[in-house]
């Protein structure tokens, strides 16, 4: 039986090569190291313990923080045909006894379970098991220093010590240095090797907007989802109440959306997140309370209403969009009372000194002038070399000013309002405003009321900002918020030094050239749709979310081959021959139905392509790489070629000693259709492509 870990990927996971680092992590565990990860949301963090898990015998545990999460992981994992299950707070007992009895009995290979689950049951019916490995995930969460520190993780160093003759792997999506140290120290990992995967997401276009005032702001989100239409999409909100206005605005525009946040009844909570998952409901707005527990993979954009505390947050909520590889938008609207209210809660926080400076390189990221993606790598030691061209600062570079004069006005309005006003007021003096509390304070009569009237409101705001950011003037946050000038500002002042200022740009959402992280040819809309709603009937009957069945990649990769084989069909990304037996027939039938009402292009097929690559001497291998394909999919199309009685010569492919272990058996598994009875047959030891070449030898010798 062959039982090596890229076997594993392709016949059970429907993938045909490793990702960056995911072969040397498996490689290490599989030697029985500790080990760190580091990869990006849906960079394949679980690929680097599931794979071990089936090739381990006894039991992977796996420690996960939410229950949805466990649910989502195990369900994706039976539907690749693979036995795991999950125990947690949630199950009656006799359900748990029920998952016990599966794994004492051998009958499972993963087992899900919350931290304070493993704690509870670690010297009781957890040393029944043949525990094999444990995989820790979301392991930031042990560290006072990550992001969403859990206090029962701190726990998990005393499984270290009682399961110390097996491996441990610790994964996360985001940890800047301190973290990962700590990380490792606290879970007491023996000789731990980390492993950081890029943490570039290609296809995340990355889109700022400061200081869109909310009306504004309601009507451009409004627009960029109504260009986006039936696409799944999360709202990010600092608090409770902001997620129920913004739900609400957007339903007055005709958009189905609903909110979510901790303090909603716990049924109603679990309801909003179940239509979220199962596409019943596309746009949620949510604080960040939700999405840690979604694996749902065909999120197309994110939008972040305020400043995130963090950066590592924030990437790991934009991380939640695009996790199938397609192009996804994420956008982060935020003000400077964002700061303000972020500044307060890090003051009274346990580590104020460390969250307010997060929340510093947050802010950096945020207002800065140059590419943003070179910006967020470089936080995680990550160096880019060119600008990504995905982002609103390639995408639209900013124009620099002499903004000298501009900042002499505001710090000479500053110092005549003797510094105890906020930027609003300094604005409205400054652009001669008539409000009643300029009157009231006689602010009217400084000789700066006025001399600013030429620029907008949101102009003025832009500029202070930026000046705030250079260091011109900061603010005094314990005299309410009140602006001051700095040294330098009074060098402005008096001495004339030059300061440089951006333009203020009014973005407004519109479709923006993207890179495509990912190639799925042309694909057929009409025909991708057909296989959503096909995927959609069979998510309900299976009682799953849609993207267990098939993800959109899968579905985009179908809408563009067509194919109308089991051989074809394997050949698609995502199908291991469990999702052929369960799916491909219902798949493969609405393709041929697809293809017969509808006139194809002229084209030559693909099978004719990669037969005339043959001739010109190309190997398999060759041709895969020259058409971009796997190579399963050329020695599909081998095997049609020779079917059909092209000059091929098709032991170059495979032996006649394997077309005469599979002759005994023709006849009484060919009706079946499946190749799988016959590689179950040859005891798992024929590669399925060269079951499918002898196949076709037998084939067009019975037609001869």
């Amino acid at each position: 039986m062959e039982n090596t870990p890229l076997h594993i990927l392709s016949s059970t996971f429907g993938y045909d090569a490793f990702r960056n680092h995911q072969e040397t992590i498996i490689n290490r565990v599989l030697d029985k190291r500790d080990t760190l990860v580091l990869m990006p949301t849906g960079g394949g963090k679980s690929i680097c313990y599931q794979i071990p898990a089936l090739i381990f015998d006894g039991v992977t545990i796996v420690v996960s923080p939410l229950i949805s999460l466990m649910k989502d992981q195990v369900q994706a994992l039976q539907a690749n045909g693979i036995d795991a299950d999950y125990a947690n707070s949630s199950m009656t007992p006799l359900e748990e006894e029920a998952v016990l009895s599966k794994a004492m009995r051998g009958k499972l290979k993963l087992l899900y379970l919350s931290p304070e689950k493993l704690l509870s049951v670690r010297d009781t019916w957890l040393t029944s098991i043949p525990v094999s490995l444990i995989a820790i995930d979301e392991a930031h969460c042990i560290s006072m220093w990550g992001h969403d520190f859990r206090p029962e993780y701190t726990q998990m160093a005393a499984l270290r010590k009682q399961f110390s003759e097996i491996p441990f792997i610790a994964l996360t999506a985001t940890a800047d240095k301190l973290t990962r140290k700590d990380i490792i120290e606290q879970l007491g990992l023996l000789e731990a090797e980390t492993f950081i995967s890029s943490f570039d997401r290609k296809n995340l276009s990355l889109d700022i907007r400061a200081q869109i005032p909310k009306k504004d702001r309601i009507k451009q989100i409004v627009r960029f989802i109504e260009e986006r239409k039936n696409e799944s999409g999360i709202i990010y909100c600092l608090s409770r109440k902001n997620t129920e206005e913004i739900a609400g605005d957007l339903q007055s525009f005709g958009i189905h959306a609903s909110y979510y946040h901790a303090g909603m009844n716990p049924q109603k909570r679990e309801q909003i997140q179940e239509q979220f998952i199962n596409d019943d409901l596309q746009i949620i707005v949510a604080t960040i309370a939700f999405g840690m527990g979604i694996d749902k993979s065909n999120v197309r954009w994110v939008i972040h209403n305020n400043l995130p505390k963090n950066i590592e947050g924030y990437y790991q909520e934009i991380g939640r969009a695009g996790r199938d590889g397609l192009p996804s938008d994420t956008i982060l609207y935020f003000n400077y009372k964002d700061v303000i209210l972020l500044k307060q809660f890090a003051d009274q926080s346990g580590q104020s000194n460390v969250q307010l400076e997060k929340l510093k390189r947050m802010q950096q990221f945020a207002e800065a002038t140059s590419c943003r993606r070179k910006i967020l790598l470089a936080y995680f030691g990550e160096h880019l070399e060119e600008n990504c061209g995905n982002c609103d600062i390639c995408l639209n570079p900013p124009t620099f000013i002499d903004g000298t004069i501009i900042a002499q006005k505001a710090l000479s309005g500053l110092v005549r309002l003797k510094e105890k006003v906020g930027m609003n007021m300094l604005i409205n003096v400054l652009r001669g405003s008539q409000n009643a509390e300029i009157h009231a304070m006689g602010y009217y009569t400084i000789k700066t009321y006025g001399q600013g009237k030429e620029h907008s409101f949101f102009d003025w705001q832009n500029y202070m900002i930026q000046l705030l950011n250079i260091g011109a003037m900061e603010i005094a946050y314990q005299e309410g918020n009140s602006l001051k000038v700095t040294p330098f500002g009074w060098d402005i002042l008096k001495n004339g030094n030059k300061v440089s200022l951006t333009i203020p740009q009014k973005i407004e959402p519109k479709k923006k050239a993207k890179k495509t992280a990912v190639n799925t040819g042309n694909t057929n809309q009409d025909l991708f749709q057909k296989l959503r709603q096909l995927r959609q009937k069979i998510a309900r009957e299976e009682n799953v979310p849609a993207y267990i069945i098939f993800n959109d990649k899968s579905l985009k990769e179908m809408a563009s081959e067509m194919p109308v084989t089991d051989n074809a069909f394997l050949t698609i990304s995502g199908v291991g021959n469990q999702k052929l037996e369960s799916f491909g027939d219902e798949f493969i039938s609405l393709i041929k139905t697809h293809k017969e009402t509808n006139t194809p292009k002229v084209k030559i097929p693909a099978y004719i392509e990669t037969y005339n690559l043959h001739k010109q001497g190309l190997t398999p291998q060759q041709i895969a790489e020259q058409r971009n394909v796997q190579v399963t999919t050329i020695y599909s199309h081998i095997a049609q070629c020779y079917e059909e009685e092209k000059d091929i010569n098709i032991y170059d492919f495979v032996s006649e000693e394997v077309v005469n272990q599979i002759k005994p058996i023709y006849s009484d598994l060919i009706t079946e259709g499946k190749l799988k009875p016959f590689f179950e047959a040859l005891n798992e030891e024929v590669p399925y492509h060269e079951i499918r070449l002898a196949l076709a030898v037998i084939k067009r010798r019975a037609v001869l």
